[in-house]
């Protein structure tokens, strides 16, 4: 009884039926622009809370000079 989650997912794969799906030369565009955004998003994120990154790491000077 251990392994009915393994057995269940093993059936559920070897039953499936094909999709006959077509994705166009389009998809694969888009597919780029969304992973590229992603990026682009996580590194404007990063450079707006460096400062509070590194105080939180411990390599920033939580205090500042006056």
């Amino acid at each position: 009884m251990k392994y009915w989650k393994l057995l269940t997912a093993a059936l559920l794969i070897m039953l499936t039926l094909p999709a006959y799906a077509y994705l166009d030369p389009g998809t694969g565009s888009m597919l780029l622009q969304v992973i590229l955004g992603g990026i682009a998003a996580i590194g404007v994120a990063l450079k707006l809370f460096w400062h509070k990154i590194r105080i939180a790491v411990g390599l920033g000077n939580s205090s500042k000079a006056e």
